[in-house]
């Protein structure tokens, strides 16, 4: 009886250990689970979550220097030389080939753009652009009628203006104290624009001195062109940023027609007035129209001569203009 009470009471002892050292064990497990929970929700209220979309709008001013030199077309028949002539004017002293591109001025740009995330994004920009003229044609003391002593020096001078559009992809390559790269590579599309040329020639006379001016402008076919950039942008508040890229951009612009709006002769228009040092003043004397090939077909003293119609605009052979550069913007930048 006695050893069945002692068992009894052994048993008793134990179980109550066991029970007091679970429940020590359960309110410990609580208490660290309620620490960890705690932690982790003073963490994310201390770590708020970055916004990843957001719109952002770009104004800057570029100035871009010329890349890839092509040769210039030929510019009402002569070509892109620059021709020194002895005192007959017949012999030929020095001749230079005129090259170049058009891609080297200044351009203004209005940029809109969305990011997807922290890394990607997209832009729409609106670039006016305005070219550095280019010498295409110099002539110096040329006989300008044959077997007459006359002589002409003249140059011509052409310049482009556009309005384009360049839709980009950006890659952001990651801030560090409000310092951040990034890279974009995109598409242009001119949406507006033109090639100027501007002649003035001087002829000497017997009779004295005759000043010329003309002004022809050639309007483009429509174009694709490609460009590509590497920036930086530094924030200096809380939603503006001051940024600056390198930027390569590079198309080719085809001629689709040309028309002389301006001839003068010493100050005076003589547009559709022949006269001795522009004896044809017919419509097609001051209209090209440019195309791919001439044939027995086209409006062409060269290939038709027959069939030739001077109330038509003259059919041309389609030159083209290198418009590539490598520029510098610099601007300020908003983010929404």
């Amino acid at each position: 009886m006695k050893k069945n009470l002692m068992l009894l009471g052994f048993i008793a002892c134990t179980m109550t250990a066991v029970a007091q050292e679970t429940q020590v064990t359960t309110q410990v497990k609580t208490e660290v689970t309620t620490q960890v929970k705690t932690q982790v929700t003073t963490q994310d209220q201390e770590e708020p979550v970055q916004k990843k979309e957001s719109w952002y709008f770009k104004v800057g001013g570029s100035y871009f220097l010329q890349t890839a030199a092509t040769e210039f077309p030929i510019v009402s028949g002569q070509l892109p030389n620059t021709d020194v002539y002895g005192a007959d004017g017949t012999t030929l002293l020095s001749r230079e080939t005129n090259h170049g591109s058009f891609g080297e001025g200044f351009r203004t740009n209005l940029t809109a753009g969305y990011r997807f995330t922290t890394r990607l994004g997209v832009e729409m920009g609106v670039n006016y652009y305005i070219g550095q003229s280019k010498t295409m044609v110099q002539t110096t003391h040329k006989q300008a009628v044959p077997g007459a002593p006359v002589f002409v020096d003249g140059k011509a001078e052409g310049r482009i203006k556009a309005l384009d559009l360049s839709p980009a992809l950006v890659l952001f390559l990651g801030e560090t104290n409000g310092f951040e790269p990034y890279t974009k590579v995109g598409v242009i599309v001119p949406i507006h624009g033109d090639l100027t040329i501007e002649t003035n020639r001087t002829y000497t006379t017997p009779a004295g001195i005759t000043n010329t001016y003309s002004k022809d402008v050639v309007k483009p076919e429509p174009t694709v062109g490609f460009m590509a950039a590497i920036g930086a942008s530094f924030k200096i508040g809380k939603n503006l940023s001051v940024f600056s890229e390198v930027e390569y951009r590079n198309f080719t612009v085809h001629g689709k027609s040309k028309e002389t709006e301006i001839y003068k002769e010493n100050g005076e228009d003589k547009l559709y007035t022949p006269t001795s040092f522009r004896p044809d003043a017919s419509y097609s004397a001051s209209h090209v129209n440019y195309v791919d090939q001439l044939n027995s077909s086209s409006n062409s003293k060269v290939t038709n001569a027959a069939g030739f119609d001077n109330t038509k605009a003259t059919d041309d052979i389609s030159s083209f203009v290198g418009i590539s550069g490598l520029g510098l913007t610099i601007g300020v930048k908003y983010a929404l």
